[in-house]
């Protein structure tokens, strides 16, 4: 690679070793994610497609003067991109493929007539299979009848989605009232007089006497069914079948309160403003097992589908080797290679530390990090050589006892000849790297340089390595095991998800880390049962109680979760930077002259930004058979605002180039400012000073969304003790960033205020007050309280897996 200028890297040249694991590593931001995803992988890409005779005008060329000797790419990222609610770990991975084979072909099914068992058929016919005892007659069960996706299998009650949507009537209608009093919760307003007008009008037409002033508690059955329904629905026109619906509103067409609510949720894939009406209950017909009921109570070795569904991996390998030498002994084996090559993807997936999830799990449920490892132990079976893999992070949300198994699978694509380069901060990782990149020294401007490279121990030697600095002075954090202010909060027999009666104590006024493997119970704990507990509610479901919420004022729980999907959020606007930003341009003399309000300074209004673009910068182009291209807008060029707003400048700066900035490197144009000041500081604290002022929130990755939502937590003025509840916050960051998230954390405890994380970096664990290790595993084979106490403590106990890596803390 020759000339690399992509984003913040400075013009850099770089040899990558091919059929090697290469480690990238660095400070956030200093532009590991450039040079694999943005510069490799769309170069991969677009050479690819012109090799192939494809139109490659589609993928913008990277800013770099030549990459010879590329390979086809895979590209293994973070982002789960597959979000349809039938997506399961078994689909995705074709697991449950095989098994409706098995099912196919070797289910014990039920006689529909006489309930006798019906052994599986001998051969492959589409002949009827009778009964051997009522000699009743059945059609064969195919593979389609054991899909929950297919007509032929799924539950007609919920389609084969396990669970049903119904419309909350208790929470629309409150039937003490009147239309007019609002019985309809939802309606306000001059809307309640419109839909008033409408139902007198409908009433009229039919002859049946609707009022708004009637409270619905005495409403007839017809008046109801009009009401819920509408006149055009079958529920409402079985009572007066003779007369024609009216045509239009005004004469009556009244549409129906739960008509129009689920056409809106129908039409809004479930995202629109009543979805809080909508209750979401397991299926009654099928008890969430998806199948129809023929097919789920086929049974192969005693065991149903659906039952086999709910198992976890690893309970489901044991199943598997016991049929598969069943079978071998039985010389069936056309089902003993079957099973064979089942076994093989389980024990793939189960060496990436995800032993613990089940084949029915929807894949909208896995963590960036699991939904990585899945797709990586998936493209294992593939048997691809000569191509070049690109992880993100695969690390992310994997306890370090897992880490070996992962580096295993990555060292395994590699010897089939492939190359595999790896964004990663993992001490374990790197050492096992063939060849590692180190990029720095430090974030955004101060980065986008090679400071070091070659193996582990040669990156020590180098001056300029940040990592092998790092690594060298070998500088780990130390626990202060701060006692805590004396109070507790204390969760009785959590039985919620896969906890095991598990009662468990947080020391308030104290750094507390909660580890254990993946699928252990630690988010179930801290963030299905504590972050929903309420003040003085006794009843939590999932627990007995919860006691001690009364020596809190605030609870804040900072998650994972996506903070936006809209392009217009950015950095700014998202911690009100910009909202400051807008006013004092508006106050400057050149913009007073002008007439230019604060409001001409934003993006999101029309008056000051531009007309063509909209104030995105960017224009989609129609490319008719491929997915749309976003360009740069040709009236501002990319600069999102009109001549006039762009000609009045703060210390040199227009607001267009703001946005352009880093947050680091603009705090010094802020010294004056002591509100903005203190943002920006903030974010720099939290790890996040690389960010550009305008970096769009949907490209944010989870660690950094998590971080952003802190700060903006942070900069809010919480009266009180507050409780900080975080989900891995030191995902994607670097050790030396992660060195100055302590330091963060720090100062909240030392505020008086308590932090719970849950964390899987061993340096971060082990400087905390308290630790509480879940497991010993994951799924059935977690749930329990392992050992609770300091990290000394903890790391003394046998039994705890993650106590085993805090030793080395402990000299």
């Amino acid at each position: 690679m020759q000339g690399a200028r992509e984003n913040n890297l400075k013009n850099i040249t770089l040899d990558i070793p091919k059929h090697k694991l290469v480690v990238v590593t660095g400070p956030s931001g200093s532009g590991k994610s450039t040079l694999a995803m943005d510069i490799l992988q769309r170069e991969c890409q677009r050479q690819y497609m012109e090799s192939s005779g494809l139109s490659a005008e589609s993928i913008q060329k990277p800013k770099v003067d030549s990459i010879i000797g590329l390979s086809p790419s895979i590209s293994v990222g973070q982002h789960v991109t597959n979000r349809n609610p039938r997506s399961t770990v078994g689909t995705v991975t074709d697991m449950y493929t095989y098994l409706r084979l098995v099912y196919q072909k070797k289910g014990v099914r039920r006689c529909n007539h006489c309930e006798a068992l019906i052994p599986p058929p001998v051969a492959d016919n589409a002949e009827p299979i009778t009964c051997p005892v009522c000699n009743h007659s059945h059609a064969p069960l195919t593979k389609s009848d054991f899909s929950f996706n297919t007509p032929d299998g799924a539950c007609p009650t919920c389609s084969g989605l396990g669970n049903v949507v119904e419309v909350n009537l208790e929470a629309v209608f409150d039937k003490e009232k009147s239309i007019r009093e609002g019985s309809v919760t939802f309606w306000n307003g001059m809307f309640i007089d419109y839909q008033i007008a409408i139902l007198e009008a409908a009433g009229k037409h039919y002859g049946i006497p609707m009022s708004g002033d009637q409270p619905l508690n005495t409403y007839s059955e017809v008046q109801w069914d009009m009401l819920l329904y509408g006149v055009e629905a079958e529920e409402f026109t079985r009572h007066i079948p003779d007369i024609t619906p009216p045509k239009t509103v005004t004469k009556g067409k009244f549409e129906g309160v739960v008509t129009a609510m689920w056409r809106r949720y129908k039409e809004k894939d479930g995202q629109s403003n009543d979805t809080t009406l909508f209750l979401t209950q397991t299926c009654h017909d099928c008890g969430g097992e998806r199948l129809k009921e023929e097919s789920r109570r086929v049974t192969v070795e005693d065991q149903t589908l659906p039952g086999l569904s709910i198992l976890s991996l690893d309970e489901f390998s044991i199943w598997i080797e016991r049929v598969q030498s069943k079978y071998h002994q039985e010389g069936d084996s056309l089902l003993e290679t079957v099973l064979h090559d089942l076994l093989i993807k389980i024990k793939r997936i189960i060496h990436v530390g995800l032993g613990y999830i089940s084949l029915d799990r929807n894949t909208i449920t896995l963590s960036g990090g699991e939904a990585q490892r899945l797709r990586l132990a998936s493209i294992l079976g593939s048997g691809l050589t000569g191509v070049l893999y690109l992880l993100d992070e695969p690390t992310s949300g994997l306890h370090p006892k897992d880490t070996d198994g992962l580096v295993h699978i990555m060292k395994q694509l590699r010897d089939l000849g492939n190359t595999v380069l790896v964004i990663e901060h993992d001490e374990r990782v790197i050492q096992e790297a063939d060849h590692v990149i180190d990029v720095g020294p430090g974030a955004g401007r101060f980065g986008g340089e090679i400071v070091g490279q070659g193996t582990l121990a040669e990156l020590m030697d180098q001056p300029d390595s940040v990592t092998g600095r790092y690594l060298k002075a070998n500088d780990k954090l130390v626990s202060k095991e701060r006692k805590g202010n004396g109070d507790l909060i204390t969760i009785h027999e959590a039985t919620l998800h896969n906890l095991q009666n598990v009662t468990v104590s947080f020391p308030l006024g104290s750094l507390i880390a909660v580890s254990g493997v993946s699928g252990s119970g630690k988010s179930s704990l801290v963030f299905d049962l504590l972050a929903t507990a309420e003040h003085g509610k006794v009843h939590i479901p999932g627990c007995r109680s919860i006691i001690g919420l009364d020596a809190i004022n605030n609870m804040i729980t900072v998650d994972q979760s996506p903070l936006s999907r809209m392009q217009r959020s950015n950095v700014s606007t998202y911690i009100d930077l910009f909202t400051y930003l807008r006013k004092i341009f508006a106050a400057l003399p050149e913009a007073k002259e002008r007439g230019l309000k604060d409001k001409h300074f934003s993006f999101n209004t029309a008056g000051g930004r531009c007309d063509r673009c909209e104030g995105l910068g960017q224009v989609s182009v129609d490319m008719h058979f491929l997915s749309h291209l976003q360009v740069e807008c040709p009236e501002c060029h990319g600069k999102r605002f009109k001549e006039e707003v762009l000609a009045v400048t703060y210390e040199g700066y227009t607001i267009s180039d703001f946005l352009e900035l880093s947050i680091e490197e603009s705090q010094h144009l802020f010294m004056k400012q002591k509100k903005m000041l203190k943002l920006l500081e903030l974010l720099c604290e939290v790890g996040l000073g690389y960010l550009q002022w305008g970096q769009a929130l949907p490209t944010l990755s989870g660690g950094e969304g998590q971080r952003l939502k802190l700060a903006r937590e942070l900069s809010k003025s919480a009266a009180g003790h507050t409780l900080y509840l975080l989900d891995e916050p030191s995902t994607g960051l670097h050790p030396l960033d992660v060195h100055n998230l302590y330091v963060l954390l720090s100062k909240l405890v030392e505020a008086g205020n308590s932090v719970i994380m849950v964390e899987h970096n061993t340096d971060l664990i082990a400087a905390a007050d308290w630790v509480i290790d879940m497991g010993p595993g994951g799924g059935t084979a977690g749930g329990k309280l392992v050992a609770s106490g300091t990290p000394r403590e903890v790391a003394a106990v046998k039994e705890s897996c993650t106590g085993a890596f805090l030793v080395p803390y402990m000299v």
